[in-house]
């Protein structure tokens, strides 16, 4: 069994073309994406993220694996005043071109950027979140539920993206240290005693758990 879509791309394409013209930033980013190949959310993620924060009056936000910016900037769009995004990226690369966009889409000032290891870094901060956006390596996601459930506030969400994983979770055959990690990963959230959990089979795949 090969990959697959979960979301047929004509109608994926069809919500896009419904969206109301996105700022030329967002254009901007996902132009970036496709020619590099460089995977993000894309828009429809994006508004679903951005009702997310407004429907939870979320105020801090912790991002695992930032990219060059695209979901934190549909994040610190959807805060208000004196709203926090955390970034967290490997690649100083990206770091700098995420830097850049937030810059021209005047942002800026709702963004904190680390450039290192997002558990690292969770790890390291002595604070809690309204929510936390998951999107670093998937073998490593499995070690993520529990620090997330420890870093956010009661009633806080936890968001994961790629969980469907483009349909090889249902491949058998396929042992690779990625989808090992999202099949063991899903297994643990929809377990957890502390999180009520859904998936939304959007794009790739969004986990979405409240912390009860």
């Amino acid at each position: 069994m090969g990959e697959f879509y979960i979301v047929n791309p004509l109608i994926e394409r069809y919500l896009n073309d419904l969206f109301p013209v996105r700022d030329k930033v967002l254009k901007e980013m996902e132009e970036l994406a496709e020619r590099r190949g460089f995977p993000i959310i894309g828009p429809v993620v994006g508004r679903f993220l951005y009702q997310l924060v407004m429907v939870s009056r979320a105020r801090r936000i912790f991002e695992m694996g930032s990219g060059f910016g695209y979901s934190a900037y549909w994040f610190a769009k959807a805060l208000g005043d004196g709203g926090v995004v955390v970034c967290t990226e490997l690649s100083e690369e990206n770091v700098y071109l995420a830097r850049e966009f937030f810059r021209k889409g005047g942002v800026e000032k709702k963004i904190r950027l680390y450039t290192g290891d997002a558990i690292e870094v969770l790890d390291g901060l002595n604070e809690e979140f309204d929510i936390i956006f998951n999107d670093i390596d998937k073998e490593y996601y499995p070690l993520v539920v529990d620090r997330a459930y420890n870093k956010l506030k009661h009633g806080g969400l936890f968001i994961s993206d790629n969980v469907l994983w483009s349909g090889r979770i249902l491949n058998e055959s396929d042992s690779s240290p990625a989808t090992r990690g999202i099949r063991e990963f899903t297994k643990i959230l929809l377990s957890h005693k502390g999180f009520i959990t859904s998936v939304v089979p959007i794009r790739d795949g969004i986990s979405l758990s409240i912390k009860v």
